[in-house]
């Protein structure tokens, strides 16, 4: 299991390596980075997307088969919401977690979610739904909801590292599931938003380790942070094997 120690001391090893990396590098990373981010937290959903998906709705090429439409959208919409998460984390300024952001993130990866253009949270408990831990019925969601925003607010959560604030709020957000979709996604774009403003990288649970994530929902939240350590800790292990990569092939060609 990571530890926030191993995390600091491998991310130390990865700043090193981005410190001496070109732009080209970077910028694929980067595309690598928010498709791998896109494909995992869509499989969570219950979705797979294929390469051919990811990269040309990406890429923004002309959709030629309409029945893709809706995934194109749906992709298009998510990594937006990516780019808001990475644009306000490098804010110098640290931007505070709120209701209000949270709901702006909802807004950006569910454009066409009716819940928000009516001003309300979910109506219903659905009975089919891939997460299987307790939510809050509809009536107490707002409610809730308070009670998110006042912990955001209280001087000992701002206290909170940046790890153990990512995961729990990542945790209060699924026990509440304000929104019938994309409250997994919405989720999981806070929980990262704290983690990159915070000078980490983002924390990608795999599709391998769906089960293992529903699972961490339906107990402490303790299970969940440990989750997302193994999956920043992973994150970090890629990065560093492709940038060590990149290194050694610049020096043999010198």
């Amino acid at each position: 299991m990571a530890t926030r120690e191993v995390i600091d001391q491998k991310l130390k090893i990865l700043e090193e390596l981005l410190a001496v990396q070109d732009e080209r590098i970077l910028a694929k990373f980067q595309e690598q980075l928010d498709m791998s981010w896109i494909f995992h937290d869509t499989a969570l959903e219950g979705s797979v997307l294929s390469f051919h998906e990811l990269k040309s709705a990406i890429d923004k090429d002309v959709v030629s088969d309409v029945s893709l439409i809706p995934t194109y959208d749906e992709i298009r919409a998510h990594k937006a919401a990516i780019d808001f998460v990475r644009e306000t984390a490098g804010q110098r300024k640290k931007v505070p977690i709120t209701l209000e952001l949270l709901r702006r993130l909802q807004e950006i990866v569910s454009p066409d979610d009716p819940e928000l253009k009516e001003n309300v949270f979910r109506k219903e408990t659905p009975v089919h739904r891939l997460y299987f831990h307790d939510i809050a019925p509809p009536e107490k969601i707002a409610g809730e909801m308070k009670k998110l925003g006042d912990w955001l607010a209280e001087p000992e959560t701002r206290k909170l590292s940046a790890l153990r604030l990512a995961s729990k709020l990542h945790f209060k957000v699924m026990q509440v599931f304000p929104y019938t979709r994309h409250t997994g996604k919405t989720a999981r774009l806070a929980m990262n938003l704290v983690l990159l403003r915070s000078g980490y990288p983002p924390a990608i649970i795999h599709s391998t380790e769906r089960q293992r994530y529903y699972e961490s929902l339906r107990g402490p939240s303790l299970a969940l942070h440990n989750l997302m350590l193994d999956s920043l800790e992973n994150s970090i292990d890629s990065a560093i094997k492709l940038f060590s990569e990149a290194s050694s092939g610049r020096r043999a060609l010198t």
